[in-house]
């Protein structure tokens, strides 16, 4: 006789990637395109990617992965929603702070997620 778990499995998430995200999440060198795609799938899972931090600046919910493999590389998204994980950009970080252009691109996309959303 078998036993089921007391937890059940976290719900299966889509991937959403707004604006360019997914084009430029492709730029990447392979091995980080294959990285990124296994902490998404993490997060898809309900779980957390090994390297990630809050982003706050961009909304609420906003998370960053956080790649070091022969340069910075990050994916900023939100798995807050029961359906979707949301994917809002992709990019290569070349200095310590991110730069503010990488941030409002992001911001805009969130605000455009929200819309999405809320239709």
């Amino acid at each position: 006789m078998s036993k089921k778990s007391d937890t059940a499995a976290a719900p299966y998430k889509k991937l959403v990637f707004m604006g360019t995200a997914y084009t430029d999440l492709t730029k990447f060198p392979a091995a980080a395109i294959r990285a990124t795609g296994q902490a998404l799938n993490k997060v898809q899972h309900g779980g957390n990617p090994d390297d990630f931090k809050a982003m706050p600046i961009i909304g609420s919910g906003a998370h960053e992965i956080r790649l070091h493999m022969g340069g910075q590389w990050r994916t900023i998204y939100v798995a807050k929603f029961e359906n979707a994980v949301y994917v809002l950009h992709c990019f290569q970080k070349k200095t310590q702070k991110t730069a503010k252009r990488d941030i409002v691109l992001a911001q805009r996309r969130y605000t455009e997620m929200l819309d999405e959303v809320t239709k």
